[in-house]
């Protein structure tokens, strides 16, 4: 995908989510662009935590981060101890995994 193509909003958000995870020490940090193949979204953020407590600052710190970029969402899903969490932003997705899963 020609990233020139992407719309502002979308690149801005994808580099907030990005920076945010990286700077809670997310793991296997990757983005894929999945428009040409999904109807739901555009891109893919996925990353890991390495503990349930981790999984959930990461969550906590990416809803913040849309919050503060008055990003509505979708909604968002995770259960304890289910080792994944997701939110849906729209045109980026974020799910976060435990190694494990």
């Amino acid at each position: 995908m020609d990233l020139k193509a992407i719309p502002e909003e979308t690149n801005t958000l994808l580099k907030s989510v990005v920076r945010a995870l990286d700077d809670r020490k997310a793991e296997d940090l990757k983005v894929l662009h999945v428009g040409d193949l999904s109807s739901i979204t555009d891109f893919f953020v996925l990353a890991s935590g390495n503990s349930e407590p981790h999984l959930r600052a990461l969550l906590s710190t990416v809803s913040r981060e849309l919050k503060d970029l008055k990003i509505r969402t979708v909604g968002s899903d995770s259960k304890a101890g289910s080792g994944w969490a997701v939110i849906d932003a729209f045109d980026v997705m974020v799910h976060l995994f435990l190694d494990e899963q």
